[in-house]
């Protein structure tokens, strides 16, 4: 009986075992959900998966249980360039918005025949966007409803901005209506809509972009969370960040779909005024520096992505070829993708597929990173634009030793100065064909500056 006991508790094991590798195999080869928080200004050093300024245990939960990219870059250092480029998997300079932030009377906008995220995975999917948009508001038809989301929930611009509008419009009726903005429930009311929404297509295939606009200044952190960091309203908006990323991640537990969801928690750049960078020179706006460009990026995905860290270089770029990767979609058609797909970096903790990312400042490439090593020309000076090659100091920084660009190596290892500087060379070539120059509402707001004995920012 005993033997028999124990043969026959085996077997019970057994089974349960191929039952589990079955359901695991299936959620494997099943369409994941993808569900992406972009934050707005969040800085490399503000949670704690990288430093120790602002207590996250819920984010610090996601990295725990998830893969915490260290060397993660943002397709530009400001917001609407750094945006296109994640929608679209292109550098901003194609898309025409690589040119500063879309201002309140700037009447670009990401053109319609660009390709987003959203677009490439229909139909199987459902998208929705809630949070900010900011990459058009003029044009007739610049709500996010026409460029593949079914629905959104939303504001056009940053939070600073006035007029500030709350929009929610539906791509299948056509209806958009907007209201004043609420500012201290903003984020609030951008994960309560993601949250419904998530419910409502908990049995199809859905990409969410939760496009949060905190910690962006000014901070308007809801009532719940002011006064509960040490790092005042700017770390009671990351820890308002924080809890809503523990009420996602609960309740894709709850729906029973978290085996079967990818969630990219991540920033559009730098930290601006306030915020950590951590260990990285210089933040948002910067020029060539890591600190404008480098910032968050953990993925979580129980089940699929194997928890811990990876050095691999990716960028904001590689999620809409890495999302059609997993969701077995081909690639947009007839359409220059400059990201890749990082799948295997996710899943398989492998190399990045990259040979060098490269950095832009507006529409000039200023940086050029490869695995190991970096390559600066461009910074800021009193008001001056420099080009560090021009002014004679090349700028080589081996990375995996100084991940504060701090000390160059250009005369140590000039072959590979050399190198650096022909890949750049070679890559602004490339990339020039596509420079539009100043937008005119750029040029109007330098041109009233100097007017007022101002220098524009």
């Amino acid at each position: 009986m005993r033997h028999g006991f124990i043969y026959g508790g085996l077997s019970w094991l057994t089974a349960i075992a191929v039952i589990c590798t079955v359901v695991s195999i299936r959620a494997a080869d099943s369409k994941p959900n993808f569900v992406v928080i972009l934050c707005d200004d969040l800085g490399y050093g503000d949670i704690e998966p990288y430093g120790r300024a602002i207590p996250t245990p819920a984010i610090k939960r996601m990295a725990n249980e998830g893969l915490v990219a260290t060397d993660y870059y943002t397709p530009g250092n400001i917001c609407t360039p750094s945006r296109a480029g994640l929608l679209t998997g292109r550098y901003a300079v194609r898309t025409g918005l690589a040119y500063e932030v879309i201002l309140s009377d700037d009447d670009r906008a990401l053109p319609l025949s660009e390709q987003t995220i959203a677009e490439v995975l229909k139909p199987d999917y459902v998208s929705g966007l809630f949070g900010k948009w900011h990459l058009g508001h003029r044009t007739s038809n610049w709500l996010p409803t026409n460029y593949g989301f079914d629905t959104f929930y939303g504001i056009p611009y940053s939070h600073d901005m006035l007029p500030l509008p709350i929009w929610n419009a539906d791509a299948m009726t056509g209806n958009a209506t907007s209201a004043p903005a609420d500012l201290p429930n903003l984020q609030q009311q951008f994960y309560a809509h993601a949250e419904r929404f998530i419910e409502s297509n908990r049995d199809r295939p859905f990409f969410v972009e939760l496009a949060l606009s905190a910690p962006h200044l000014p901070e308007y952190p809801s009532a719940k969370f002011k006064g509960t960091s040490k790092a005042g309203p700017y770390g009671d908006c990351v820890r308002e960040i924080d809890a809503i990323v523990g009420r996602l991640l609960d309740k894709l537990k709850a729906l029973k779909i978290d085996r079967n969801t990818v969630v990219i928690l991540t920033s559009d750049n730098g930290p601006w005024f306030e915020g950590s960078s951590g260990p990285l020179r210089d933040r948002k706006g910067g020029a060539g520096y890591d600190g404008g460009y480098r910032v968050p990026f953990i993925a979580w995905a129980p089940g699929r992505i194997k928890p811990g860290r990876t050095d691999a270089i990716i960028s904001g770029i590689d999620l809409l070829p890495t999302f059609c990767r997993l969701a077995g979609r081909d690639l947009p058609k007839g359409v220059e993708i400059d990201g890749r797909d990082i799948s295997s970096v996710l899943t398989e903790g492998q190399a990045s597929p990259h040979e060098a990312i490269l950095l832009f400042n507006n529409e000039d490439i200023v940086a050029i990173r490869t695995q190991r090593w970096k390559y600066v020309d461009q910074t800021y000076y009193r008001g001056w634009t420099v080009s560090l090659e021009k002014a004679g100091y090349a700028e080589l920084y081996d990375i995996t030793r100084d991940v504060a660009e701090s000390y160059s190596l250009a005369e140590t290892y000039p072959e590979v100065t050399k190198q650096m500087q022909q890949r750049l060379k070679q890559a602004r070539e490339t990339y020039a064909p596509f420079k539009k120059g100043v937008p005119p509402a750029i040029l109007k707001r330098i041109q009233e500056l100097q007017q007022q004995g101002r220098k524009p920012d």
